[in-house]
């Protein structure tokens, strides 16, 4: 098998990046040509998505890609989920509403009162979050919006279809939306009926692997990639990272981390029981057919939102890594606190936010911006720790590890408390296993790699070095709430 040269577009909820990728059997070498700011846009009527300034950082990035010295054999796209563009025509039909807009409220108590919360989870397998596709998609049906479309894109196909001028959903990002079959296997017609909400609307589902078109029109004159295929990723950034996690067996957990914490187990089949529903746990399509049975949790998104108001307040920049280390010097046992309470789902001062909670409950707030943000990765580290415990509970799969990827893995205050609180050995890394795992698929779509996920992987762990957290005994605390395994799921209830 010959090299393949990929272009990897990777876009998270706070960054995104461009990355030029060479690939072979023995070969994994990724190099950022581009990084820029994502974050959401505050408008009169709400938060959007800075869409357009996204996808010309995309732009921006693929010339950049383009310039080396080998050809770019295919492109790759993946973003975050649930967020969509509405199309007439093939215009954009204003700026899409970003998740945290909190316009899906009434939304959500149309969908219930239509189909009851438990039947639909049922039908799709997806943990309760208000900002899921559908209720989002049933908030501008209510609005008088939604007629006026007559495309909706996700937005990862959204910059396909600008790139190649195709439209198409790709089905592990699909999966979130709430309006898949459960088995993965095509829309809910069914279900989008009793939701009023048109099918036609919708585009024929892609899968990883499959290539969506060919660069052409304005994006091939300002690229240089003039027919250069999009290749279907798993185009959910998550499915993505979990490809490329180095799982070397099946014992195993995995956390994403980055503005959000998704921590599960891989299954072959989705787990809908009572019990899992009652966990909010979810099922989501994965690549190759598997199942990302996880919970998500609100992530790094409590650090940064405080870090952003720190600074506002003094006008200063904060040196995270300096503040990570005092953190790790603090002696003092800080409270633990919900990371899961949607109080803290919108920015803006999540230290207050923070306070609140704990004064609520007659607990301590830290003194000081240290104790503060071990406070935050001392909760992250516990909703993670729970969250894997009932994932293998859940699941009945046995967990001996836990990989954590993505922007978190460099948090070593966050993967020892973990490791701690889990009671198994923590492997941090790869950083960059989001944009990994959409590599190594176009990799193999390409013929430069071939098998299974499992042979995917394993290239990761030839050429990746996880550091190892081995548990220790987690410090007493001095004040805490009942972990998740142990009590009724606190997370928003529908």
């Amino acid at each position: 098998m010959s090299a393949a040269t990929v272009a990897a577009v990777d876009i998270g909820a706070s960054s995104g990046r461009v990355m030029r990728a060479r690939v072979s059997p023995d070969e994994l070498h990724l190099e950022a040509v581009a990084r820029f700011r994502t974050g959401s846009v505050a408008l009169p009527d709400g938060l959007h998505v800075p869409v357009l300034e996204v996808y010309r950082a995309v732009i921006d990035g693929l010339r950049e890609a383009a310039s080396g010295p080998d050809r770019i054999q295919s492109i790759g796209i993946d973003a975050w989920a649930v967020d969509y563009g509405l199309l007439r025509d093939g215009r954009l039909l204003g700026t899409p509403y970003h998740y945290r807009d909190s316009r899906t409220d009434a939304a959500v108590r149309d969908v219930h009162a239509r189909v009851p919360f438990a039947e639909l989870y049922a039908q799709n397998g997806l943990q309760f979050l208000p900002f899921n596709t559908l209720y989002q998609l049933s908030a501008d049906r209510s609005a008088g919006v939604l007629h006026l479309a007559d495309t909706a894109l996700l937005l990862p196909d959204l910059l396909a279809y600008w790139l190649t001028g195709r439209t198409s959903a790709e089905a592990t990002n699909v999966s979130t939306t709430g309006l898949l079959r459960v088995d993965g296997s095509a829309w809910n017609s069914s279900l989008l009926e009793r939701l009023e909400l048109p099918t036609s609307i919708l585009p024929p589902l892609v899968r990883p692997g499959e290539t969506i078109g060919t660069v052409a029109g304005a994006a091939a004159e300002s690229t240089g990639l003039d027919g250069t295929p999009v290749t279907a990723v798993g185009s959910h950034d998550t499915a993505s990272a979990v490809v490329g996690v180095p799982m070397t067996n099946r014992d195993a957990a995995y956390i994403s981390c980055g503005t959000w914490g998704l921590v599960g187990v891989e299954l072959g089949h989705p787990v809908v029981t009572d019990e899992a529903r009652e966990a909010n746990f979810t099922n989501e399509g994965g690549v190759d057919g598997r199942v990302r049975f996880l919970h998500n949790v609100m992530g790094l998104w409590l650090l940064s939102e405080s870090v952003r108001t720190w600074e506002a307040e003094s006008g200063e920049t904060i040196d995270l890594p300096e503040l990570l280390d005092a953190a790790a010097a603090v002696t003092d046992l800080q409270p633990v606190f919900d990371a899961n309470d949607p109080r803290f789902m919108a920015p803006g001062d999540m230290p207050s936010r923070i306070a609140e909670w704990l004064r609520e409950r007659g607990l301590p707030v830290p003194e000081s911006r240290a104790a503060m943000v071990r406070c935050i990765i001392e909760s992250l580290a516990d909703a993670f720790a729970d969250a894997v415990i009932t994932a293998s509970r859940l699941s009945g799969r046995t967990v001996n590890t836990i990989h954590i990827v993505g922007g978190g893995s460099q948090n070593e205050l966050l993967c020892r408390l973990t490791a701690a609180r889990a009671g198994v050995p923590v492997l941090a890394g790869p950083v960059e296993a989001t944009a990994i795992g959409n590599v190594l698929v176009q990799a193999r779509a390409l013929g430069a790699l071939s098998g299974s996920l499992e042979d995917l992987r394993d290239l990761v762990a030839r050429t990746t070095q996880p550091r190892r957290y081995d548990p220790r005994p987690a410090r007493a605390r001095a004040a805490s709430f009942t972990p998740i395994s142990d009590a009724a799921q606190r997370a928003p209830r529908p």
